[in-house]
């Protein structure tokens, strides 16, 4: 937003060079009202209006511009608009950042998520009656609350958040990556001692994956200038994301399907429902966190998703703040055992898996295994999921007691049962495991072109943990 609104201005020297420069008319300035959520108090109603009429009074100021501010807010906007028209002779452009962050971070305060929603109505109100003496107007926000009360009034919004036409946006195109930084590439490459190839196809798996449509996918702009000037490979948008809100939503639902494997869905699920219950898959994907890796038509016309992480970043980022929340241990502790985990997996080490498992699990025994079981079943997908194992195919089963599925990375197949219970010693239910493994015959169509390994977990009561391991030759 501030791009467009040195647009406005009319600041030619700064878009020197660019493809704009020549297709612009900068003989033209236009006022701008920009107005950032990030940086409005908004904790009760009450401050968000007091906020939002200081925001107008300062405008006004900065501008030359005399509004009566005896006037309600919705009221004192229109002024402000009409103001602004009348003294330029020139339509006003309205700018507005997080437009939707009152709303989520007091989404589980129903008493003063309704107030503010009520507030923020009645001023984009004030948008679609000044109409006349606007020349544009452009909303940013994280949801898409546009189905919601908030916009009834406004209701010539266009949404571009998927339009074919702005799918590069927000982020960097391979092209754009390797056209302009690529000094920086070269010079990370010498650095590190690693080939250009090498360092290009680490930065797409790290921060790039972000898709509107599943085919044109982009790279994450702030993650990548802080590689380039960092030189290392981490998280770094992630860190400024990760929110409370998330979790919380997160472990209100506790519903951690979605984060084993890919995820499928159809119809629009981008709309936030106006009873204000959002889907956990809609608010990961809205918020960054799944991105679109798969976009299909079907006959009846309806279009399927297919949804994933988008990038290592995401995924270790949100998996790993996932087992800090469900095993109660800090982010440091969790990463090397899951380094145990996966090093024991690669040795096929019954023995080394047993005990970072029952490390992993210390703090969690006594109140989650026998309360909900299945948490520390999914902990233990997560750790594997971090390790680079993907869920593949259709071939997942989930109940109250077990879980099955087959995990891949490269041609190493590990096809997984998971049991727990507290009436059976948790050797006696891991060998049940394997036997049901066995006749499932999930590895019969895998053997030909890869490693396959029959993994069979249990959790018992008391920290029992019992794992069994059998190579399919």
């Amino acid at each position: 937003l501030n791009t467009i609104k040195e647009l406005f201005k009319g600041n030619k020297q700064l878009f020197e060079g660019l493809y704009i420069y020549d297709k612009w008319d900068w003989s033209k300035t236009y006022p701008i009202i920009h107005l950032d959520f990030s940086v409005t108090d908004y904790s009760t109603p009450k401050e968000l209006k007091s906020s939002l009429n200081k925001f107008i009074e300062l405008t006004a100021r900065n501008n030359g511009v005399m509004i009566d501010e005896g006037l309600l807010l919705p009221m004192k906007f229109a002024d402000l608009i009409k103001k602004l028209r009348e003294k330029t002779g020139n339509q006003v452009v309205i700018l507005v950042d997080n437009y939707d962050k009152p709303l989520l971070d007091n989404f589980n305060n129903e008493n003063i998520y309704l107030e503010i929603k009520k507030i923020l109505h009645n001023f984009y109100q004030v948008v679609k009656a000044e109409n006349i003496n606007e020349k544009f107007v452009f909303l940013t926000g994280v949801s898409r609350f546009t189905d919601l009360s908030i916009f009834s009034g406004l209701n010539n919004l266009n949404d571009i958040s998927m339009n074919y036409k702005y799918l590069t946006i927000c982020g960097y195109t391979q092209e754009e990556l390797e056209n302009n930084f690529l000094e920086y590439i070269e010079y990370i490459c010498k650095s590190l001692e690693t080939s250009y190839d090498k360092v290009l196809d680490t930065m797409r798996m790290w921060y790039g994956g972000y898709s509107w449509d599943g085919r044109t996918f982009v790279y994450n702009p702030f993650s990548i200038l802080l590689f380039l000037d960092k030189k290392e490979f981490q998280e770094y948008w992630v860190k400024t994301e990760i929110s409370t809100f998330l979790m919380e939503q997160i472990k209100k639902k506790n519903n951690l399907t979605y984060f084993i494997k890919s995820q499928k869905i159809t119809g629009n699920f981008l709309r936030v429902n106006v009873n204000n219950n959002i889907e956990i898959m809609t608010l990961l994907f809205q918020i960054g966190y799944l991105t679109i890796k798969k976009k299909k038509m079907e006959k009846d016309g309806s279009v399927q998703y297919n949804l994933d992480f988008p990038n290592m970043e995401v995924k270790v980022a949100l998996l790993g703040n996932l087992m800090k929340e469900y095993s109660f241990r800090e982010l440091i502790e969790i990463y090397e055992i899951n380094k145990k985990i996966i090093k024991a997996l690669k040795e096929r080490n019954s023995n080394s898996l047993q005990k970072s498992l029952v490390e992993l699990f210390a703090n969690t025994f006594y109140d989650l295994i026998v309360k909900k079981r299945l948490y520390y079943h999914f902990l233990f997908l997560f750790a594997l999921r971090l390790g680079g194992f993907e869920v593949e195919g259709e071939d997942i089963y989930i109940d109250n007691e077990r879980i099955s599925m087959l995990l891949k990375k490269g041609s190493d197949i590990i096809i997984i049962e998971i049991k727990s219970g507290k009436e059976k010693p948790a050797n006696k239910m891991a060998k049940e495991a394997m036997k049901q493994i066995k006749n499932k015959k999930y590895f019969e169509k895998y053997i030909l072109d890869n490693n396959v390994t029959l993994l069979a977990v249990a959790f018992g009561n008391k920290r029992e943990v019992s794992c069994h391991f059998q190579t399919i030759s």
